[in-house]
């Protein structure tokens, strides 16, 4: 069954909140590899194939959501039905690329062992593979358009080698910040960058409330929680918390929610790590690990209740920070001053994502001349033949299964 076709071209920029969500939907069946897999996913389905972004505004977008706390993946997916639906659009794109795997968490947490039995089949690590491939291309398509002379394409390496040796959170924001500074210090009389601005239903009064929001949450619910002794407010407030404060996302907020819900006695630590075991076989974002946590927790709230309590909560912070940032950023990046400091950004981007290719996503799906081989079938399907992601998502998930069994 067709879900729907690709847009005709980057004019048509208005869409419904369904086709949102069956296009995100499908995504989130369909996304294995992480963060940074996600968002060639999302490159190849929204800036080449439905053609709904051009290069320069997607690359604007993944700098913002760099900047930004909180699962980067996820809140472009949020900008972008924010972009083509507006705020139902925005809700839409986050149910669709977040169900499949909340919904898949939550039954591991009530006991499907199948799942967790299948975990270290070939299947899975056919995935990593697929992931290889789609982050590739990924890579070469935003290297054509942001990296198109030596300075750039320089300084997209020396990203690329400053987060290699600094594989934290801080080395990339780093390597950001460094890579604008030094974009408008030699690329402030280019001239002006010739992209699609991105559409979108926030005002800048919006914008402030939503900032202000997200502030008094931050600040207020822990204080809120010591004053009204419930489970339920001590649970949001935590994982509230840990979707605001962390930078990176992915695994980054793992320690960060270990030390919110392991010592207390909610969760202990051999249900939190099997947890961890199986947020790796499911598509979508890694913060739905936040439904599984609720779920399998002593104290109630649990169950769905507390899934649906700590989901919400965790990914609360990222609609709040996109609806606020977008306005201003939007006004931010006309200017020649912020076009320059972004060319530089827009080069770090294609760095992190070139050092994402090598290590985690590299070291972790090419491990034999097997694996090289299915990698290098899925990017000739990907690229030269043009065929679907979930498709070489599929096909490489059959062809690891047959590598294990070789």
């Amino acid at each position: 069954m067709v879900i729907d076709s690709p847009a005709p071209n980057a004019t048509d920029k208005r869409g419904s909140a369904r086709e949102v969500l069956l296009v995100f939907l499908r995504l989130g069946l369909t996304s294995f590899g992480g963060p940074i897999a996600h968002l060639g996913y999302f490159h190849d389905e929204f800036v080449s194939r439905r053609r709904w972004l051009d290069e320069k505004t997607y690359a604007d977008l993944v700098a913002l959501c760099q900047f930004l706390p909180g699962p980067a993946s996820s809140q472009v997916g949020v900008a972008i039905g924010l972009s083509r639906a507006g705020y139902a659009g925005a809700l839409a794109a986050w149910l669709g690329f977040t169900t499949p795997s909340a919904i898949a968490m939550v039954l591991f947490a009530f006991g499907v062992g199948a799942l967790g039995n299948a975990l270290g089949g070939g299947w899975l690590h056919g995935l990593k593979v697929a992931a290889v491939a789609v982050v590739a291309q990924a890579v070469l398509a935003m290297m054509r358009s942001l990296t198109p002379d030596r300075a750039r394409a320089t300084l997209a390496v020396a990203a690329t080698a400053l987060v290699l040796a600094v594989p934290t959170a801080w080395g990339q924001i780093g390597a950001i910040i460094i890579s604008g500074l030094v974009g408008l210090a030699m690329f402030r009389g280019a001239p002006p960058a010739d992209h699609v601005s991105l559409p979108h239903p926030v005002s800048r009064t919006v914008g402030a409330v939503a900032l202000a929001v997200f502030f008094a949450l931050l600040l207020g619910l822990p204080l809120l929680a010591a004053a009204i002794p419930s489970q339920g407010l001590t649970l949001f407030e935590a994982f509230y918390r840990a979707g605001s404060l962390v930078f990176g996302g992915g695994h980054v907020v793992l320690p960060l929610l270990q030390a919110a819900v392991v010592p207390p006695g909610w969760v202990t630590n051999d249900a939190f790590l099997a947890g961890y075991g199986a947020a790796q076989a499911v598509p979508g974002p890694l913060f739905t690990f936040a439904a599984y946590l609720g779920a399998v927790m002593g104290p109630p709230p649990n169950g769905w209740a507390g899934a649906g309590i700590c989901l919400i909560a965790i990914f609360l912070p990222s609609f709040l920070l996109v609806i606020g940032a977008l306005p201003f950023w939007e006004e931010l990046r006309r200017r020649a001053a912020a076009q320059a400091a972004l060319a530089g950004v827009n080069a770090a981007v294609v760095g992190l994502l070139l050092a994402a290719l090598y290590n985690p996503v590299w070291t972790a799906g090419i491990t034999s001349a097997g694996d090289f081989a299915l990698a290098v079938a899925a990017f000739l399907l990907l690229f030269m033949w043009q065929t679907p992601p979930w498709l070489v998502v599929a096909l490489c998930a059959a062809g690891g299964a047959a590598l294990a069994l070789v």
